[in-house]
């Protein structure tokens, strides 16, 4: 006990003296140095006028005065100063902005408010830290976690990190829509800008016109996600319920556009189905028509947006059919059930999860999507592409594409809402600690042809436009159908020499290339981090308001990313938290992007793992940290492969939200083809695209080697012989 005591007085220290340091040896502003730069710390600025730091300085006296007492960390009065000094952290951040003090009251209380303050530096970030760590350590003490000081700090830092991060920009976004451009409260604007015609009208419905682009939206997003969640479902009955023996091949197949950039698919369909593409063109002269622009508008970004979500679908449904309980099928097979009537009243009632997963899935993915309406839409306009244009358009009119993104989120919230609704209370839990060694109930005969009449012209058609995206980059001009082989599109991305000075770099796409990887390569591992840590605290931990922590860290995932870049616009351009252009912001949106899949995943994995192990860990001593490490992540291998993977090929290949926070420091590789795209370059973007996806998965196979695997097994059925303990018939 003596030993807990004294490391739990050390904790709190280092958090304390951490705070002090922050205030009186870093720079408080951005713009210096770790150590040294042109900004002062904060001690510095309170004694040159700026005494909006005094009160926390004070504080942290009084805090450190305390700490000089026994058992300081129960006390009362010292959590009630690290609230108060967290408070006044973020009031000294808000209450003074970059032009001036945000009200009269300040600006006659503090002169150089006048002068305005800039974004948070080294100084400022430690100094929120260390109060989230001493208030976490204070937690712990009065027996928050059952004092696991390690669980108690993972918790706040996860709630105060979704705060700045999620919920602030959510928050300022919806400031935003109210506000005019001159920063005055306009109620009215807001109403004009929400009920325009342009955004709700039903013509395209009752046949006298145009729809809305709200109307428009939702139509794209449900014809979008029920096609790409039968195919989904189709092919993982293919994959798990058949013995189709190119199994491997159609995984393979399936798992391409998962990793190809978004605007390549657009290209590569204008590339076969546009006025000049290679089937309009064969069609017309077979058919003695006129090429017409049917590819242009819903029917291609439908083709686009069905091909890009039927495999993240297939993955939803593939992992909801393998985890059914076979035992439950092979019952009704033995109570004389046929295979119809199995698959009819046990397995299809059991995918209604599943179902309802990936069909809300996709359907986000459709509002969200932004790369194929921009290169197929023609005149149908949808929210992303609205959004886009609003924030860089001309006319930069944030108010208004605040007002679209809020609709946009508003949508996504009402489709979670019908899912809740859809499923109900009803329990579908099938994994219980019994035997679950039965074999799954084959596919009956006519779903089987119904299936492979599905999935085979979808592999033909993706073949097809695989096909134009690896043979595009490499000729003359695929748009033109000059198939001269060449090498020069290749060149002018990533030319290279090497000269007396090294390796030099002249290649156009190096830049955004070089950035991309960095960005991914660093945000796929704090996503799996965050993730990971995420689902052991929920799973793991019995703490006040988990509940509420779990839905809070999914509510990421159902914000689209066109939202996400919008509402980082709206926050983290202005102080106290100035990140706009910088690296940071990419790295951060992508991280509270997807860290709800690696959550998910974590959770899943964590499910099948009992606890038991993990207390034998703690009864030999072992803290919650060693616990995670030395017991828990070895046995999760396969979801914190899953986590990294999904979080780089992500960042790698994500338009949506990254398109508002490129700047031209920091480029990434998608805004790059787009901007090709929009030049017309198409053989430029295929080719840059075909090396990005061969260097994702060069580094997926990387990961692969680095996490390891961990294997568990199932009774399988054997190719040719029927089941291996079937019973004959």
């Amino acid at each position: 006990m003596a030993r807990s005591s004294l490391t739990s007085d050390q904790a709190g220290a280092a958090w304390l003296g951490l705070l002090a340091l922050s205030l009186v040896a870093f720079p408080w502003y951005k713009g210096a140095g770790l150590l040294a730069g042109p900004s002062a710390s904060a001690l510095v600025e309170a004694m040159t006028g700026r005494g909006w730091f005094w009160p926390l300085i004070a504080i942290t006296i009084a805090m450190g005065g305390a700490a000089l007492t026994r058992r300081w960390q129960q006390s009362s009065l010292v959590l009630g100063l690290a609230i108060a000094g967290l408070l006044l952290f973020l009031w000294q951040g808000f209450a003074v902005g970059l032009r001036g003090p945000s009200a009269d009251w300040v600006g006659s209380l503090f002169a150089r408010a006048a002068d305005g303050q800039s974004g948070l530096g080294w100084g400022g970030f430690l100094a929120g830290i260390a109060l989230i760590g001493l208030l976490s350590d204070l937690a712990a003490a009065r027996g928050f976690c059952r004092g696991e000081r390690f669980a108690a700090f993972c918790i706040t830092a996860i709630v105060a990190l979704l705060t700045v991060f999620v919920f602030f920009p959510i928050l300022s976004l919806g400031l935003a829509a109210f506000i005019d451009p001159d920063g005055s409260l306009a109620l009215a604007v807001f109403w004009e800008r929400l009920s325009a015609s342009e955004l709700w009208g039903i013509g395209c419905l009752i046949g006298s016109g145009r729809c809305g682009v709200v109307v428009n939206t939702v139509i794209l997003g449900v014809l979008s996600a029920t096609l790409a969640t039968a195919l989904g479902l189709a092919l993982a009955l293919l994959v798990s319920r058949t013995d189709f023996r190119m199994k491997r091949a159609l995984r393979a197949i399936s798992i391409l556009p998962i990793i190809t950039p978004p605007f390549v698919v657009g290209v590569a369909i204008i590339l076969l189905f546009g006025r000049t593409g290679l089937v309009t063109g064969g069609v017309a002269d077979l058919m003695g028509v006129r090429p017409s622009r049917w590819v242009y508008g819903l029917p291609g970004i439908l083709i686009a947006q069905v091909l890009a979500f039927a495999p993240v679908t297939f993955l939803v449904l593939l992992s909801t059919l393998e985890a059914i309980n076979p035992t439950l099928e092979e019952a009704a097979r033995t109570l004389g059930a046929k295979a119809t009537t199995t698959f009819r009243t046990v397995t299809w009632p059991l995918l209604r999860p599943g179902l309802a997963a990936a069909f809300l899935l996709a359907f986000i993915e459709s509002l969200a999507d932004f790369g194929n309406p921009i290169v197929l839409g023609g005149g149908y306009e949808v929210l992303s592409v609205k959004i886009f244009f609003a924030v860089v358009g001309a006319r930069y009119d944030l108010g208004n594409a605040a007002t679209l993104a809020m609709i946009l989120l508003a949508l996504t919230l009402i489709a979670f809402w019908l899912q809740m609704r859809w499923m109900g209370n009803k329990s579908y839990v099938t994994v219980t600690g019994k035997s679950d060694a039965g074999l799954a109930a084959p596919l009956p005969p006519i779903l089987k042809v119904a299936v492979l009449a599905v999935v085979l012209p979808w592999v033909v058609f993706t073949l097809g436009v695989y096909i134009i995206i690896a043979a595009g980059g490499f000729v003359t001009d695929i748009g033109r159908w000059d198939l001269t082989p060449t090498l020069g599109h290749l060149v002018t991305a990533f030319r290279f020499e090497f000269a007396e000075t090294g390796l030099e770099l002249y290649g156009s796409a190096w830049d955004s290339m070089i950035t991309t990887l960095w960005v991914a390569g660093i945000a796929a591992p704090l996503t799996t981090l965050v993730g990971i840590l995420t689902a052991w605290l929920v799973a793991r931990q019995d703490f006040t308001g988990r509940r509420a922590f779990e839905f809070g860290t999914m509510l990421s995932f159902a914000i689209p990313g066109t939202v996400v870049g919008v509402s980082y616009v709206a926050a983290f351009n202005v102080p106290p938290v100035d990140i706009t252009g910088t690296a940071a912001i990419l790295i951060i949106c992508f991280v509270f992007r997807n860290m709800p899949v690696g959550m998910r995943a974590g959770l899943a994995a964590l499910a099948q793992i009992d606890k038991s192990m993990e207390e034998a860990s703690q009864t030999m001593g072992a803290g919650g940290a060693t616990t995670l490490r030395r017991v828990v992540l070895p046995l999760i291998r396969p979801a914190v492969f899953t986590a990294l993977v999904y979080s780089f090929v992500t960042a790698m290949t994500a338009v949506s939200a990254v398109i508002f926070l490129v700047s031209a420091r920091h480029n990434m590789a998608t805004a790059y083809i787009m901007g090709r795209v929009e030049a017309g370059e198409y053989a430029l973007a295929i080719a840059y695209s075909a090396v990005l996806m061969i260097v994702m998965i060069l580094c997926v196979v990387v990961i692969q080697l680095l996490v390891g695997t961990r294997k568990l097994g199932r009774r399988q059925e054997l190719q040719g012989r029927g089941p291996a303990t079937e019973p004959a018939e």
